[in-house]
């Protein structure tokens, strides 16, 4: 196993356990009720999880100092983290996980290639090539194939 390997099996684990989650979500949201309650719910457990980790394997808490020379546009990511989150509760139910997923996995290519080319928000640069475009267009006509199997 090469150095990269634990990192490409991170992004696949995560990535399936997604639907799960979006199931979960979506199950839980008709016994609370609406989609912004439940994913108050998913992120008061998830902080809860985090934290118990952080404690368990005793990372320690950031400083004053480092917390204060952030931006506060760096603090946003939690609020995308509610939009994706709420986004997949609320439309699963109406268009099915397929569908939100293949959607939210094109948004997430499109917006990463974006990303990547510029070195957005601080990260590395990797130019949109052709291939890579190749590679987000397939995504969008395999939503499109998910898309119209759903019709």
């Amino acid at each position: 196993m090469n150095g990269r390997t634990i990192y490409l099996l991170a992004a696949l684990a995560g990535g399936a356990v997604l639907p799960i989650q979006v199931a979960l979500n979506s199950l839980l949201r008709r016994y609370v009720g609406e989609a912004m309650q439940v994913t108050f719910i998913s992120y008061l457990v998830g902080t809860l999880t985090s934290l118990a980790i952080c404690f368990v394997v005793r990372y320690p808490l950031p400083t004053i100092t480092a917390l204060t020379q952030t931006s506060w546009w760096m603090w946003v990511g939690g609020c995308l983290g509610t939009l994706y989150v709420w986004s997949t509760i609320f439309a699963t139910p109406k268009i099915g996980a397929a569908l939100a997923l293949s959607l939210t996995i094109a948004g997430q290519t499109i917006a990463a290639l974006f990303l990547d080319h510029y070195g957005a928000l601080g990260l590395t640069k990797y130019a949109a090539s052709p291939t890579r475009i190749t590679g987000v267009v397939l995504v969008i006509l395999g939503v499109s194939l998910v898309a119209y199997a759903k019709r």
